[in-house]
């Protein structure tokens, strides 16, 4: 079948036919073939454009086409990744790259692949003998002093999903400039004859428990009461890591630091790309940790955590004075963890006044308002943890980094590892609730208090999604929109500030005054209302979705009082998004 005559997107057609007319497999090009004859459609989708980075990197459905994740777009990817390290290490002639994967399906044959085209350019590879936390490859970055490097993961997304993400000298996720540019990179290579494959003798070095050792004696070192751990060495932890890379490290960590009753969800502990017991593996969301809260139900446990498939991401479970179990959202984990390290900080007397934290802007004020009251600074960047790693960099030797999280659940500790980090966040959530325990509470009664003492912070959440091509411009139509005729008030609350990241503006809609603010752009808008409400529109950049953050506040006297504030505070953003036509 002609291509050509086929209605669908002219570069859809044009990269279609570069790949029937190319050096790919005769599989991929059957497959092209069958999709225009059967799937006009599907065939669109694939290749109407080529994967681009988002706040995560290269992230996509695998299949074929130049909008798929394959071994093609893998190849040119790092193509254009090597080009692009070599153009700006000129002279270079010891450049090295850290490569790794997590459970999904392909992830070790693009982890393969994308090892050879490095090494097929020069570079020292060293390759993770099998899966590996995301977090142990931003440190690997560091700890071999590489020039770059790449893990392969779809992070937390559905089965179908693979992802590419790329990493700098520093260890952290690639940032502007370099985002783009490898990008640019990418889109020069016309061919698969532009694709240096063949992998010198000796270019790959494998590498594993040497690695690990150093980063779990290094996360030892976060533990800011190792008494207390071993007090309640006991306490009862249950852990899943979602058929992931966690099963790897976590366990193995907690071990380390004394605790001995880790209790791990067995079904969930087999490595496995389809899933097969949660219909996502996102701790964000209920059903993926159903079955931990069972066994926490079962076992009469004292904390229950979950991480994503790379063991980037921890959701956590806590249990209520009911004995009902209760999921945080990542603002109130994040809150917990900066709430302890802090107080910890300041009771052993380590501030001296140079400290800071980094937040995004999307995430609750809560951890703000715990940091500037132990006076410490608070930085605030854009959504996406590189932009955490980049605010590292940016203070490197002059300010000292404590912590830092977003609300989509990432943490990091220290600034060993420059991406959010599940086995250090885990670690430091089982001492938290040893801390707890020590004081007769659970950790539970931790974020109560945190509320008596800062105020009710609540937050909300809701996606729009809107898949392929048509959804992508409709997203992008919703935010010309709200940004041309923003809301003069929200569910009867007056608008009285606006800021827009892509005009890095902030306007004060009550005295006209605008005020620059002061990061790279971004599609992003926010509406603060008279009441103190925080609303932020903001599409997604690795997902076909546009988010709606909703963060309210109100104030807790008592313990007692924590269900009838909480529900006011849950009936005010249900109100919120009526008022927005999201409900």
């Amino acid at each position: 079948m002609d291509i050509n005559t086929l209605n669908i997107d002219p570069s859809a057609k044009l990269n279609a036919q570069a790949w029937l007319d190319g050096a790919y497999d005769e599989a991929t090009k059957q497959a092209i073939r069958d999709m225009a004859q059967n799937n006009p459609e599907e065939l669109n989708e694939s290749f109407y454009r080529h994967l681009e980075f988002g706040t995560g990197g290269l992230r996509g459905i695998m299949g074929v086409g130049t909008n798929r994740m394959n071994r093609y777009t893998v190849a040119m990817a790092t193509q254009g990744l090597a080009n692009y390290t070599r153009s700006q290490f000129p002279g270079e002639t010891g450049l090295r790259a850290a490569v790794s994967h997590d459970s999904r399906n392909h992830s070790r044959e693009f982890a393969e692949i994308t090892a050879a085209v490095l090494a097929a350019n020069g570079f020292h590879v060293y390759l993770f003998d099998s899966m590996r936390p995301t977090p142990e490859l931003s440190f690997a970055v560091r700890h071999f002093q590489c020039h770059t490097g790449v893990m392969l993961t779809a992070s937390h997304n559905p089965k179908e999903y693979n992802g590419y993400k790329a990493y700098w000298s520093d260890g952290c996720q690639l940032t502007a400039p370099h985002d783009t540019a490898v990008i640019d990179e990418v889109l020069k290579i016309k061919a698969l004859s532009d694709v240096r494959m063949d992998a010198p003798e000796g270019s790959i070095e494998i590498v594993g428990e040497e690695v690990d050792r150093i980063y779990l004696d290094r996360i030892e070192k976060n533990a800011l009461n190792p008494d207390l751990i071993r007090k309640h060495h006991d306490i009862k932890i249950v852990y899943t890591p979602l058929h992931g890379t966690g099963i790897t490290l976590i366990p193995r960590m907690l071990k380390q630091l004394g605790f001995t009753n880790v209790n791990v969800v067995e079904e969930q502990a087999v490595p496995d790309g389809n899933f097969p017991t949660t219909p996502s593996p996102n701790p964000e969301e209920r059903a993926a940790m159903g079955m931990a809260v069972d066994l926490a139900k079962k076992i009469d446990a004292d904390i229950v955590f979950a991480s994503d498939p790379d063991a980037d991401r921890v959701g956590v479970a806590v249990k209520r004075p009911d004995g009902e179990w209760m999921l945080l959202n990542g603002n109130q984990t994040m809150a917990v963890l900066l709430y302890y390290i802090l107080r910890q900080w300041q009771e052993k007397q380590m501030l001296t006044g140079n400290e800071y934290v980094v937040k995004t802007i999307v995430t609750s004020e809560l951890p703000a308002d715990i940091a500037l009251r132990a006076g410490v600074k608070v930085y605030d960047v854009l959504t996406g943890f590189k932009f955490i790693g980049g605010k590292i960099r940016e203070l490197e030797g002059v300010e000292t980094f404590i912590a830092g999280g977003e609300e989509s659940y990432g943490y990091m500790i220290g600034d060993f590892v420059r991406d959010k980090d599940a086995v250090a966040a885990c670690s430091m959530i089982a001492e938290i609730a040893a801390w707890a325990c020590e004081q007769g509470k659970s950790f539970f009664d931790v974020l109560v208090d945190i509320y008596k003492q800062y105020g009710f912070y609540k937050e909300g959440l809701v996606s729009v999604v809107r898949k392929g091509k048509a959804g992508a411009e409709e997203i992008q139509q919703m935010m010309r929109d709200y940004r041309s005729n923003p809301p003069a008030e929200i569910d009867g609350d007056p608008v009285v500030m606006l800021k827009d990241y892509q005009l890095l503006e902030s306007r004060d809609l009550r005295t006209g005054q605008v005020s620059l603010i002061e990061l790279p752009k971004s599609n992003v808008l926010q509406f603060f209302t008279a009441s103190g409400n925080k609303i932020t529109v903001r599409p997604s950049g690795t997902e076909p979705k546009i988010k709606f953050y909703f963060s309210v506040k109100g104030d807790l006297c008592c313990a007692d009082c924590f269900d009838k504030e909480n529900a006011a505070l849950d009936a005010k953003i249900e109100s919120i998004k009526r008022s927005m036509n999201l409900v």
